[in-house]
């Protein structure tokens, strides 16, 4: 493959970096945080963001999607990571709608996909139970009843659970917690009786919460896919979704490490710029040489999945994406802080806002150990 952009990458490219630098740069997260908003996100640009056509960017046509692909949704992510722009794109577009996609009926498809498409509806992904990312321990207990399924559990850091409409809740019908087996899919209306959300306040401002499920009853057709048998859709997705992370995670590395080269040409130190100096160059050097490579990685792995069964091996290009992404989004926020001085430190400077990221977007689905020791096993060692 070309490691290159193609005509129609790059407009969508262009006009998501217009969008986000002109509606929704920094300062309109800045705005959410310090008014202490109740959905910690903005309506009117997510509503914007759904008219150009992003949340339906994956969504096949057929379901009111635009059938882009996950490429052109990982470029939006990366150029929503320029900006930090805080929307549902992640837990209802890149892990929601993939679930819903690979896992869901005909039947179900029909009825969910469309209105994330439309944007009418905010769907979460209830998935962790511990307090590192382990996907096959599951607890949450989904028992059979004549007519459905009652739900008990508990869910931690499930992003945008507050503002969700409906949970894909992630059960046990059978075996024990760490099986692949066993495990099932659920939709659960987020009005449901039994079920309470937690919000928590993230250092990154962005949102999450956890739910409590207490005797939750849901109707057959509330599973999604096959019982018992929802790991493989699962695992896809949460592949997907750790390449599209990712994606996001690259351009807030781009972004941190431009700011971060323009202030070394205005500060000066004994009457020079301090990008004079060989020293921070040569730090400057390293950044730049592991940003290609994060370009080329993150590049290739969403050209492979838009390939389908000729894509190569994704979950190796996912754990090599999200170990990578997370290494080196922590330098360079490290890096940026620290050459930016001791007003890096300050709120003065969107600067701090990156770091933060970085440390909340390396733990979610995974992070650099995690991956690393995934990839490991993959390649079996």
């Amino acid at each position: 493959m070309s490691l290159v952009l193609n005509e129609d990458q790059t407009m969508l490219q262009q006009s998501a970096r217009d969008f986000c630098r002109e509606q929704a740069p920094v300062a309109v997260l800045r705005h959410l945080r310090d008014s202490k908003h109740p959905d910690g996100y903005s309506a009117e640009v997510w509503q914007s963001m759904v008219e150009l056509g992003w949340a339906g960017m994956a969504i096949p046509e057929a379901y009111e999607g635009f059938g882009f692909g996950y490429s052109g949704l990982g470029l939006v992510l990366e150029e929503t990571g320029r900006t930090l722009v805080p929307t549902p794109l992640v837990s209802t577009v890149l892990l929601s709608a993939t679930l819903i996609n690979l896992a869901g009926n005909e039947e179900q498809k029909l009825e969910l996909l469309p209105g994330i498409a439309r944007g009418d509806s905010v769907v979460a992904l209830a998935l962790e139970e511990t307090a590192i990312h382990n996907p096959l321990h599951i607890e949450l207990k989904a028992v059979k009843t004549g007519s459905g399924y009652i739900l008990n559990g508990n869910k931690d850091f499930v992003l945008d659970a507050h503002v969700a409409d409906q949970f894909i809740v992630v059960a046990r019908t059978e075996g024990e917690s760490g099986h692949q087996h066993g495990i099932s899919l659920f939709t659960v209306d987020a009005a449901s009786q039994g079920v309470e959300v937690q919000r928590l306040n993230m250092v990154d401002s962005r949102n999450a919460g956890n739910i409590s499920l207490v005797d939750v009853e849901v109707p057959e057709e509330a599973l999604l896919g096959q019982e018992n048998k929802g790991w493989a859709a699962l695992s896809r997705t949460l592949d997907i979704g750790r390449i599209g992370l990712a994606a996001e995670m690259l351009g807030g590395v781009q972004e941190v490490f431009e700011r971060t080269v323009e202030y070394m040409k205005q500060r000066t130190q004994f009457g020079v710029p301090i990008g004079a100096f060989q020293a921070l160059q040569h730090r400057a050097a390293i950044m730049y040489s592991e940003i290609e490579l994060c370009k080329s990685l993150v590049l290739k792995a969403l050209y492979e999945l838009d390939r389908g069964e000729e894509a190569e091996d994704i979950p190796a290009l996912a754990s090599m994406c999200k170990a990578k992404l997370s290494e080196i989004y922590m330098l360079v926020t490290n890096e940026g802080v620290q050459m930016h001085g001791g007003i890096g430190m300050t709120d003065e400077f969107d600067i701090g806002f990156f770091l933060k990221r970085a440390r909340v977007a390396q733990q979610t689905l995974g992070d650099a150990a995690f991956h690393r020791d995934r990839y490991a096993s993959l390649r079996g060692f």
